[in-house]
């Protein structure tokens, strides 16, 4: 019989010191409790599949073939990919939000505000004028980030690691 947890009994997780090379196993494995009223269910791996920038696709962005992986459980999120673990409360507060490092260099302090707003994931960096969405339109989930939108295919659950 599995163990069955709440969000708030799930420790919080963060970027290993120089981020990951292997992906960690899930965070919030276990957890019973359903996601949040009102939040897209954005659970599972994804990969990217198209790049738009200023309208017009570009097949040769470095952002083409991106996996992450996404886990929600009651308003906690968990998105793991390129290195690090940003593991947040979608409560709309800087002290629940995403307090970890960047994915640029794995050192950098990060605070995220996170909301779940009409259906789409909303994370606000602190001291940035950018706005981070992510949503799911058509069976694809897109994450829209400082004027580039991604568009991802679905790959599977969160607890099977695509190959």
């Amino acid at each position: 019989m599995s163990e069955s947890r709440t969000a708030d009994e799930i420790p919080v997780a963060y970027t290993p010191t120089g981020g990951y090379d292997d992906v960690p196993d899930p965070i919030l494995g276990g957890c019973g409790e359903g996601i949040v009223e009102g939040a897209p269910d954005l659970r599972g791996w994804w990969e990217v599949t198209e790049v738009v920038l200023a309208g017009a696709s570009s097949p040769d962005h470095p952002m083409m073939g991106i996996r992450q992986r996404i886990e929600q459980c009651g308003n906690r999120f968990v998105v793991t990919a390129r290195g690090v673990v940003h593991d947040g409360r979608a409560d709309g507060t800087e002290e629940n939000g995403v307090n970890d490092v960047a994915e640029f260099d794995f050192t950098t302090p990060i605070t995220v505000v996170a909301t779940y707003e009409e259906g789409v994931h909303v994370l606000r960096p602190v001291g940035l004028p950018v706005e981070v969405t992510r949503a799911v339109q058509d069976g694809q989930l897109v994450w829209v980030y400082a004027g580039t939108e991604t568009r991802s295919r679905y790959l599977g659950p969160v607890d099977e690691v695509p190959e």
